[in-house]
């Protein structure tokens, strides 16, 4: 109890000198109260530049780089299959590969190939996400490679197959058209 009455004790301390808990707070002026508090300031494009990671549908945002089956088997082995199995089927993560269609089924399997309707989509959540235990570790090479065994496992692309930023958004997924357009008029149609 006393350390509790010590903290409330402090904390109107703190407060009355920053003028806050003060009587004398009403007698500021008004020009004084209408100020709003300077914090920090506008963020530049140099500040947005690192955050600013999204890969459109378009391949807009996509990297230079390329990567193949051969050394996305190397990298998945290395860096994915404690979670998501040496297939990517195994687990115990998310299931990555198989599934295609199964989206009637009462029980659906959604993965890469069976429910994701652009390869794009592939490279922007590996790069921003995996792996899990360090996120955005990898290359843009180590990406493309990863996305072209993803996509190689799942039947969408032919081993010799080179992933880059050209070739990626070309690339139709299975599922591509197994999504309905947003209907609002003040929604893009595409």
């Amino acid at each position: 109890m006393y350390m509790r009455n010590v903290l409330i004790a402090g904390g109107l301390a703190i407060l009355s000198a920053q003028g806050i808990w003060n009587s004398d707070a009403a007698d500021r002026s008004e020009s004084t109260q209408a100020q709003a508090p300077e914090w920090g300031r506008a963020a530049t494009e140099r500040d947005i530049q690192p955050w600013n990671i999204d890969i459109a549908p378009t391949g807009e945002g996509l990297p230079s780089g390329r990567g193949t089956v051969k050394q996305g088997a190397a990298i998945f082995a290395a860096q994915c299959a404690s979670c998501h199995g040496p297939t990517g089927q195994e687990g115990p993560m998310d299931r990555l590969v198989g599934g295609i269609g199964t989206l009637r089924d009462p029980k659906p399997l959604k993965t890469i190939g069976s429910y994701w309707p652009y390869a794009t989509t592939l490279y922007d959540y590996v790069h921003r996400a995996m792996p899990f235990s360090a996120p955005q570790s990898l290359s843009p090479d180590e990406v493309y490679s990863v996305v072209a065994w993803l996509l190689y496992q799942n039947g969408i692309i032919a081993e010799e197959f080179v992933v880059d930023a050209r070739a990626l958004p070309d690339i139709r997924m299975p599922n591509r058209n197994g999504f309905v357009q947003d209907p609002r008029p003040d929604v893009p149609q595409n």
